[in-house]
């Protein structure tokens, strides 16, 4: 495997940590560099000693969004051809909770990039947009649903219409990020925050995971028989055992991720 140009993937504790290493470009995504972000996290995914996967950018911004140079020329021949955000895709079908701590500018696909984490921080000055529709083109790696999904349509279509920059503030208040932290305590709350999710049980967390997601897209009624389903399935853990005989004796569970 070639060593990783525009990422630095490392493991803190129980923490996958995945850095873009980009910044006299803003971080701004190319297609190698989504392989090797996507690459990093399904390592990280895959390895029983990671529990989170922690992704933030370097330099002053998180990414200002795709490399506008690599698609100037492009046709819809070399795009069906190239398939550029079939990389994307594999990113949806992770198993570990996914954190992105943002601060600067969240463009275009850095912002699909964001929302494709199931958590997200920034700082009081990050700030939100999809500027694609001033390019004559649109968000492609999944952009348009998942904001649509966070936010509704009426609001999704006028920040997609206009390409107006969101505020963190704005961001909160919609529901698109979870906090706003001051950026000299970014990094720190978000290794608590996946510190305490590292310290739960790996197929709670796994299989909450997984119904929140399926929660998108099916029914109530088929939405709460797949909880279900999950929830049963834990009884077949250690976990379960030991977590339920802990709060029965009274004393603090020993979780060894089975």
């Amino acid at each position: 495997m070639l060593t990783p140009q525009y990422v630095k993937a490392s493991i803190d504790g129980r923490i996958g940590r995945i850095r873009l290493i980009r910044p006299e470009r803003y971080n701004a995504l190319n297609r190698a560099m989504i392989r090797e972000i996507v690459e990093a996290m399904e390592r990280f995914d895959q390895d029983e000693t990671v529990a989170v996967i922690v992704l933030n950018g370097e330099g002053k911004s998180f990414s200002a969004g795709a490399d506008i140079e690599e698609m100037v020329d492009a046709t819809p021949v070399s795009m069906e051809l190239l398939d550029p955000f079939a990389d994307w895709d594999r990113i949806s079908r992770l198993h570990k909770p996914l954190i992105a701590a943002v601060h600067g500018f969240v463009l275009g696909g850095g912002f699909e990039l964001a929302l494709a984490c199931d958590l997200i921080y920034a700082t009081p000055e990050t700030q939100f947009a999809f500027p694609e529709v001033g390019l004559g083109v649109m968000p492609g790696a999944g952009g348009t649903q998942r904001l649509t999904k966070r936010i509704g349509r009426t609001r999704a279509l006028e920040w997609l219409w206009t390409g107006d920059r969101m505020p963190a503030s704005e961001a909160q208040q919609l529901g698109i990020i979870n906090r706003i932290v001051e950026a000299d305590q970014l990094e720190a709350h978000v290794l608590t925050v996946a510190d305490r999710i590292a310290a739960q049980p790996v197929m709670s967390v796994r299989l909450i995971k997984d119904a929140v997601d399926k929660a998108g897209n099916l029914s109530l009624q088929d939405g709460m028989d797949h909880e279900r389903r999950n929830f049963y399935l834990l009884f077949g853990t250690n976990d379960q055992t030991e977590g339920m005989q802990a709060f029965v004796e009274k004393r603090q569970p020993t979780f060894k991720g089975n």
